[in-house]
Parts: C-alpha cells; structure tokens; sequence
C-alpha cells in the first residue's frame, strides 16, 4: 500500500513514519508539509491512502480533500475534539486523534485496507458526503479553491464580483479575470453569505457590494451594472429579490 504523509508539523510526520515502518506492506512514498505541497503529490504520485491532517495553515484538510479529489482514500489526523468527528463515523471514514497509539494506527490500516480494497465508485460517494458535511459546519465559507492546472488559485468570496453558471461548471468572476471551477451553482450558492450574496437569475450569483446601480433593459428587464462595468442578467424574481432587500 503505498501512503502520503501531509502534516506541517516536522514531529508528527517522524512520528507516523516510525510507526507505519512496523508495516511491512506500507511503503511510504511521499512526505507534505503543507496542503498545497499535498495536492501536487496525491496528482503525481496517485498513492493509495493519504494520512492527513486536519488543521494546516494555507490549506486545511478538508480543502486538499477537495482540490485532490477521491482517486485516493485519506485517514485524517487531527487534534479535534472526538465528538466533532461523529460525521467520519457516519461515513466509515477513519481518523487518527493526536496523540494516538501504534495499536490504534493498526486499526486504521486495517480500515484503510477495506477501503483501498472497494469498488472505487463507494469510496468517492463517502469521500463526497465527507467534504459536504465538513462544508456544511465550515458556514459560509470565506474563499473558493480552484484547480488552475497545476497550480492552486485561492479567491477570497470578498473579491468575488459574480459567478456565472457554465453547464457543469461555474465561471468565478473577481477583479477582471474568470475561473471555472468543477461545482455545481446551487451548491456554491448554499455555501456563500446570503447576506452578502443574492442569486439574482437561474445562472447568476452577484456579490450585493460590488452593485453600482440596477438598470432597465427592455420590456419588464433589468440588469445590475457593477461597479467594474460588468452588466448582471436580473430576472424577474431576481429583481423582486434585490427590492426587498433595498427595502
């Protein structure tokens, strides 16, 4: 089973190395300090499960988890509480609560190897419900990950102007540029500050500050011109949404 270490502390990551080198099937084949450093190796070196920690600076877990996606399966190694991690139980995700011991590293091997052996299929349908539930406790998120080849854009939803729905994807619109990102709108939306964020048509979400002012266009049309020139589609729900608020 070849396994990825991701940790920033230098302690931590000597600390599982000593104790997965007790496994003679386990070759480690990488070593992360950061979550950006993880995204890159879990893509190069396609491992078959990711000791990851949860609370990482740049990057968290939960957002490598997200940019890596479910090829691989992950055993997060965290410092929480144990009763905030009731959802990887539900999920038959397994974790490592610092500090642990050999006996129950062993336990998480034995997991991971179940898991390794699968249909892949049932691994990315929990590693999703996984990311979701995270999502959900983490309300409303302060910024958006996007895969940029090989590199790693992190917008904050504050520098956000709006986001355009795009088939499967949603372009995000910020400070002249657009990225697509693999997402769908309604779940972006459900993510985003309603107070801050108003979904004015079926493929438009605009940030509320960025608006200078709301035109007409055509019979009973609107449009909300923003304050970088761009001109948002409001529908007519939409517009009766941007009234209320004004109200």
């Amino acid at each position: 089973m070849r396994v990825i270490i991701v940790d920033d502390e230098p302690l931590a990551r000597a600390v599982l190395r000593e104790h997965l080198g007790l496994h003679p099937d386990v070759e480690i084949v990488g070593e992360c300090a950061n979550g950006f450093e993880a995204v890159k190796a879990i893509a190069e070196l396609a491992p078959d499960l990711v000791f990851l920690d949860i609370q990482m600076p740049k990057l968290d877990g939960f957002e490598v988890v997200e940019l890596a996606g479910a090829k691989t399966h992950y055993v997060f190694v965290t410092a929480y509480d144990q009763f905030a991690l009731r959802a990887f139980d539900v999920h038959a995700l397994d974790y490592l609560l610092k500090p642990f011991t050999r006996e129950r590293l062993a336990q998480a091997l034995a997991h991971a190897r179940e898991r390794v052996a699968a249909p892949a299929t049932e691994g990315e349908a929990a590693m999703r419900a996984l990311v979701t539930d995270a999502r959900a406790r983490h309300q409303p998120i302060e910024r958006v990950l996007i895969r940029d080849g090989a590199r790693v854009q992190v917008i904050p939803v504050a520098r956000i102007d709006y986001i355009e729905a795009q088939d499967d994807y949603v372009a995000i619109c910020s400070e002249g540029r657009q990225w697509l990102k693999n997402q769908r709108m309604a779940e972006l939306e459900s993510q985003l500050d309603p107070h801050a964020f108003l979904r004015v048509h079926r493929s438009y979400i605009v940030n509320l500050g960025t608006i200078a002012r709301i035109e007409p266009t055509g019979k009973d049309g609107h449009c909300a011109v923003l304050k970088s020139g761009a001109r948002v589609p409001i529908s007519r729900s939409g517009y009766q949404k941007v009234r209320d608020l004004m109200r």
